[in-house]
């Protein structure tokens, strides 16, 4: 007959090494298998832990997902200013190639030959190039500006109070803010 510890026979259980307190002895003794190695954990525990990682997870892919349409955004915007940069080259380069035209147009403006038919084609190709934001500078009596007249002369006079253009050999060009090229005139400085 075993015997079958009661409420009132306290059994002291010696402390093994590896923390089980002889657990291990007593369930041999009784004919049942040791105690497991590992006890298994509460399935409440094991739930938490799996939507922890699946926060961590969905986190890191949220990053992901920011940082590449964050790219995606720079990407588009670097595509467009380049797109524009190279329109405005386009343009320029067009701009550049009928200076030769333009400056002839402004001569015989300037001479009085540019009448009838020819006048009105000039006006046409002047009006088309403005659409693209081309414009003519330079004007006599306009105060000197380096950053958008070219000086080939210059001269004294008692007439002006400050660098003063007195007159236009090539009118200047600009596409947009882009001087093209700048206007060459005569300039009088104050004595």
């Amino acid at each position: 007959m075993t015997h079958r510890p009661t409420a009132g026979d306290e059994e002291k259980v010696p402390a093994d090494s590896d923390g089980t307190d002889g657990l291990h002895e007593i369930f041999e003794a009784q004919g049942q298998e040791a105690v497991p190695e590992e006890i298994p954990q509460d399935p409440q525990d094991s739930q938490v832990d799996a939507l922890e990682a699946a926060h961590a997870q969905a986190a890191e892919h949220l990053s992901d997902l920011q940082r590449v349409q964050a790219e995606y955004v720079n990407y588009r915007k670097r595509v467009d200013r380049d797109r524009e940069q190279v329109a405005a080259i386009a343009q320029a380069s067009v701009i550049e190639s009928l200076l030769g035209v333009l400056d002839d147009i402004h001569a015989a403006r300037e001479h009085g030959d540019l009448d009838g038919p020819f006048g009105s084609i000039a006006e046409k190709l002047e009006a088309s190039l403005a659409t693209f934001g081309w414009e003519s500078f330079g004007a006599l009596d306009e105060a000197f500006d380096p950053e958008i007249h070219e000086a080939l002369a210059t001269t004294a006079s008692q007439d002006v109070t400050e660098a003063t253009v007195t007159q236009v050999a090539q009118p200047g060009h600009r596409l947009g803010a882009r001087v093209i090229r700048p206007a060459r005139v005569i300039v009088a400085q104050p004595e």
